[in-house]
């Protein structure tokens, strides 16, 4: 038996904004969701296809505001395509319709609006059939400088916010994940993100979703430097050191996780088109890749005792702001199923 194929658990999946994120007018063109989809069907590596996707709920991919009618051609499209649909990014900033959680009420207003639309969105697609499991991931859409002008109020404004999601999210059957980065105000250090999810209190509902990329800048300080976990001047090449801090990070954050991304970051910060200051998501692949993904996967995905957490049905890789010669070429996703499947069959289960 291919050791790829010894686990059927979790599913694997790939990540659609990649093909958005990062993309605009300052920036090179968009990838449409057919293009990624069709690339995402195409990949196979020893046997092994991907399962399924996660979706961006904004356009020029996923409009927010889709019709019932839209939503059935999305699950025939995911269909045909072998694939099923798993979790949804809630278009929760302004640009995209969305507000700053610790806003006015007319912006927090437009943030649990867009709360709303992504899990009703993510109900009917389960009605469909065509969505087995996923949460809805959201974040803060507020800036760190902004955050930081009064953090212990702003912490709180951005939980009662988040509570009033959860209740959203409850009301459609679904759970919410947010997404630790360091661009995000008060979710922008690994202990402002425990301390954000312990404010809110409500662990039946909304949870972490983890990236590798991101929270290994967690543990370099960016944006936070009171809470690094790496010692200035760290030597790349000293992995018991680096392992040992991500099993900080992870050991904190691990039990609040609901969504894993796997990811690779090569120690810098970079952004392009209107996501700008956040981790920089390299190719599976890439020389300059700090970590060593399965091993570090195994962090996320293991518990204390050692035994894989269960905690999530699927797993994602997350490759934002790569360029479009890159996305567009069928071995970059050949490569990350095949670094999807290593994961897989290193702390996978049946």
């Amino acid at each position: 038996m291919n050791a790829a194929m010894e686990f059927g658990k979790p599913a694997l999946h790939n990540a659609m904004w990649p093909g958005l994120v990062g993309k605009g007018p300052d920036s090179e063109p968009p990838i449409a969701l057919e293009t990624m989809l069709d690339l995402t069907a195409a990949a196979a590596v020893d046997g092994v296809k991907f399962d399924g996707v996660d979706l961006f709920l904004s356009l020029p991919h996923t409009d927010i505001d889709s019709s019932d009618d839209d939503l059935k051609a999305l699950a025939d499209g995911l269909a045909r395509r072998g694939l099923v649909a798993g979790s949804l990014v809630a278009p929760v900033w302004a640009p995209t319709g969305g507000g700053s959680a610790m806003g006015s009420e007319e912006e927090r207003k437009r943030f649990l609006t867009q709360v709303r639309k992504a899990c009703a969105i993510g109900r009917r697609l389960r009605e469909m059939g065509i969505r087995p499991y996923g949460v809805v991931r959201i974040d803060s859409a507020t800036a760190t400088a902004e955050w930081a002008g009064n953090p212990l109020e702003n912490t709180k404004r951005i939980a009662q916010t988040f509570r009033e999601a959860c209740a959203a999210a409850e009301d459609q059957g679904e759970r919410l994940a947010a997404e630790g980065e360091i661009c995000w105000g008060g979710m922008h250090s690994w202990k402002r993100m425990v301390e954000l999810l312990e404010m809110v209190n409500r662990p039946q509902t909304l949870g972490f979703q983890a990236d590798m990329a991101h929270s290994l800048l967690y543990t370099m300080g960016y944006n936070a430097p009171e809470d690094r976990i790496l010692p200035e001047g760290f030597d790349w090449s000293d992995q018991a050191v680096l392992m040992d801090s991500l099993r900080t990070l992870t050991d904190a954050l691990r039990p609040w996780t609901i969504d894993f991304h796997v990811a690779q970051n090569d120690g810098t910060v970079r952004g392009s088109g209107s996501h700008d200051k956040t981790g920089r998501h390299c190719p599976a692949n890439d020389p300059n890749g700090k970590m060593d993904i399965v091993k570090v996967a195994g962090l996320w995905m293991r518990g204390a005792d050692g035994k894989p957490t269960q905690a999530y049905r699927h797993i994602c890789w997350d490759g934002c702001m790569f360029p479009n010669a890159t996305m567009l070429a069928q071995r970059t996703w050949n490569d990350v199923l095949a670094t999807l499947a290593a994961v897989r069959s290193a702390h996978g289960w049946n």
